[in-house]
Parts: structure tokens; sequence; C-alpha cells
């Protein structure tokens, strides 16, 4: 198994637990996922990144829309997709340009830069133009480094819940898939990524399930300072990481 996956089983156990973390506070609010397990995954194996976070993620942004799939705006997840294709292309040859050390401080970095923004109290109106301008940096920062969801959550951040969460899973959902392609062709894609993921699943199953029961009634006035807190150190320690 430890062959399989590049993770030792204390590695692995961390890395699955930062996944199911992630998968809750995803499936409950609408983002966060890989904020949360891509600066851990980074530390533990950077090499892992981005590919081995993007596909465990493909089963909760499905599982995200079913569920609330009267809330997708799919004018706005057309608008988002324009802009996801260039942004994709971008971070391809990011991926296939740098190093995996390098990786892990672009992820951190962008983790950091993604809790500033998510901080931000001004309110960014929602126009087909925008929607494309969030939909290339989404696509880039997405396709490099695995973390694409907060510029659309800091764009639909005064969205009801309902609308935030579904038209931002089903974004995810063909981004992801957009960017598993492109970096396919940029020759980033691994066998061993895919035995990791597939080692993670279990950790998205399990987050999917209990955001479920949680999904509506989480109060925000703790869970958000929380997860960007946790964000923010495990981000820090990965820029560490990469740098030394």
């Amino acid at each position: 198994m430890d062959s399989l996956i590049h993770l030792a089983p204390a590695g692995y156990l961390v890395v699955l637990a930062a996944v199911t973390v992630g998968s809750l506070v995803q499936g409950s609010v609408g983002f966060g996922a890989n904020m949360v397990a891509a600066p851990v995954l980074a530390v533990v194996e950077p090499r892992a990144l981005p590919t081995a976070l993007m596909l465990p993620v493909l089963p909760l942004t499905v599982a995200m829309m079913r569920r609330e799939r009267h809330g997708v705006d799919w004018r706005s997840v057309g608008w988002l997709m324009a802009g996801r294709v260039p942004g994709t292309v971008a971070g391809s040859l990011v991926v296939a340009a740098v190093a995996a050390d390098t990786l892990s401080v672009l992820a951190g970095v962008a983790v950091l830069v993604a809790v500033a923004a998510s901080l931000l109290t001004a309110t960014i109106p929602v126009t087909p133009g925008t929607e494309v301008a969030t939909g290339v940096v989404s696509g880039a920062m997405g396709t490099a480094t695995s973390i694409g969801g907060p510029p659309l959550a800091l764009l639909y951040q005064h969205h009801e819940g309902p609308v935030l969460r579904a038209t931002l899973a089903a974004t995810f959902a063909l981004g992801t898939g957009l960017s598993v392609v492109g970096l396919s062709l940029a020759g980033a894609v691994e066998g061993w990524h895919v035995w990791l993921a597939a080692a993670l699943m279990p950790g998205t199953l399990a987050g999917v399930a209990g955001s479920n029961r949680l999904v509506g009634r989480v109060d925000g006035a703790w869970l958000r300072p929380a997860v960007l807190a946790f964000a923010s150190v495990a981000a820090a320690l990965a820029v560490v990481r990469g740098l030394a």
C-alpha cells in the first residue's frame, strides 16, 4: 500500500483526516475542501499536488450539486466555465514547468491570499465580465494548486446558501474534470496519483455524509474563522517546507 500511494501510514492518516475535514467544510458551506487539505498534503508529499486532491473532489461536488440542484444558476456556470478554459491552460503550463517544492509554495501562497480575500467585506458586482474573470483566476489556481474555490466564493459570498453551494458545486464538477484533462495533456498525472486519490476517497465520502446533516445548520460565526485559521497555519507550513 505504501509503495502504491507514496505515503507512509502516518502521513496517509494525516492527509485522510484533512480530506475528511475539508470535505465536511465544503459540503456544509460551499467551498474549502482543498484549502484545508492541500497545505497538509504539500507538507507531507508535495509531489502529489495537484492531481491527487482533484479526483476526490469530483464525487463531493456531484453530491452537492444533486443535493441542492434547485439552486444551480446555470447562466453563471456558463460564464464561469468560459473563463475556466484559458485559466486551465495557464495552470497546466505552470504545473508542467515548476518543481514539486515550488508547487508547495504556490499552494501555500494561494491559500494565504484566499484567506486574506475571504476577509474582505466589499461586495463584487456579479456580472458576465466579473464571472469570466473569476473563472480565469479560479481555473488557473485550481489547476496549478488544486485550490480554485476562494475566488468563486468571494464573488458569490452574499448569495443565499443553496445558490452559492450548488452553483459553485456545478462549476467545480465541470472545471475539475477540465483541469484533470489539462494536467493529463501536460504529463502531470501519474499512476500513483490516481491510487492515492482512490485511497483518500473514504474521507470524501465521510465528509459528504457529515455535511448532509450540517448543511443549513452550520453556525458560520465559529466555523468560518476556524477554517481560515487552520488553513492559514497549514499554508504557512507548506510555504516554509517548499522554501526549505
